[in-house]
């Protein structure tokens, strides 16, 4: 998880929103079964992307203001920003695949 960044309400806006090019956010719960099942595919795709794209986790229970900021409703919610936007969102357990495209689409 050394690839994989833990930001919360205070921390999310100087790490996600004022980062320069990609950042991914996955939004999850400990509680969320889906969630840990997204879990080792962004750790994999922070090793695989380090020093392209910013990769970071939000506790939906611990951060509810971040979340409730971005309409995250369902977990895991998988958020991409560039430059600081909000661009893209991926919702639900989707396949190590459909992660990659929305990073290399975004990467562009």
């Amino acid at each position: 998880m050394g690839f994989v960044r833990e930001v919360n309400d205070e921390t999310f806006g100087e790490e996600v929103e004022q980062a320069e090019g990609v950042a991914m956010v996955d939004f999850w719960a400990a509680w969320c079964g889906p969630c840990h099942l997204v879990a080792p595919i962004v750790a994999e795709l922070a090793q695989e992307y380090e020093g392209k794209v910013t990769v970071a986790k939000v506790d939906v229970d611990s951060s509810q203001r971040t979340a409730m900021r971005f309409n995250v409703r369902s977990i895991p919610s998988i958020l991409f920003f560039k430059d600081g936007q909000h661009v893209d969102t991926v919702v639900g357990a989707v396949p190590k695949r459909a992660l990659e495209r929305k990073i290399e689409e975004h990467l562009d």
